[in-house]
C-alpha cells in the first residue's frame, strides 16, 4: 500500500529545526517545489499545513528538490526532529 492517506503523500522528515530563523532541514523521500502545499505532523500538538514559499539547499535559493536531498525550508511554525512532512 501506498504511504497516501487523509495527510497527503509522505515525502519526508524533519532532521533538525533553527528556532531562530524558523528554518527546518528536511530530508526528502519525494519530490517537492515552490509553490507546493506540505503539512507537517508531530509530537502530541503539531499538525498544519503551508505553501512552500522558500527552499534552500547548501545556501543557494532552489525551487525544486528530488528524493534524497536534504533541504532547508522556512517553516512558520516550531517543529521538532522527526516529525513527518506531507506533500497534499
Amino acid at each position: 500500500m501506498d504511504k497516501e492517506n487523509k495527510e497527503g503523500k509522505l515525502i519526508g522528515e524533519v532532521t533538525h529545526y533553527f528556532d531562530k530563523i524558523k528554518v527546518a532541514v528536511v530530508e526528502l523521500d519525494g519530490p517537492l517545489s515552490i509553490g507546493d502545499t506540505i503539512r507537517i505532523i508531530g509530537g502530541e500538538n503539531t499538525d498544519f499545513t503551508q505553501e512552500i514559499k522558500s527552499m534552500e539547499m547548501e545556501h543557494e535559493k532552489i525551487k525544486k528538490a528530488k528524493k534524497g536531498q536534504a533541504i532547508g525550508l522556512g517553516i512558520k511554525e516550531k517543529v521538532r526532529e522527526g516529525y513527518k512532512v506531507y506533500k497534499i
